[in-house]
């Protein structure tokens, strides 16, 4: 997978070092995948519902 990624890999990485935890060099990427998938889901239910703003209730 070579998409662009939708999140701040330093910001991923600096939260979880705060629990005093180690990132997996492919968790970025894995994540912003996820936020994809649940993007795109969003996007469905806003159109399936007649609506051209995709909101947090979408989620």
């Amino acid at each position: 997978m070579s998409k662009e990624n939708l999140v701040v890999g330093s910001k991923i990485k600096d939260l979880i070092k705060e629990s005093e935890l180690r990132s997996d060099g492919d968790l970025v990427e894995a994540l912003s995948a996820k936020v994809e998938e649940m993007l795109k889901e969003a996007m469905k239910r806003c159109k399936e519902n007649g609506r051209s703003t995709v909101r947090p209730c979408d989620l």
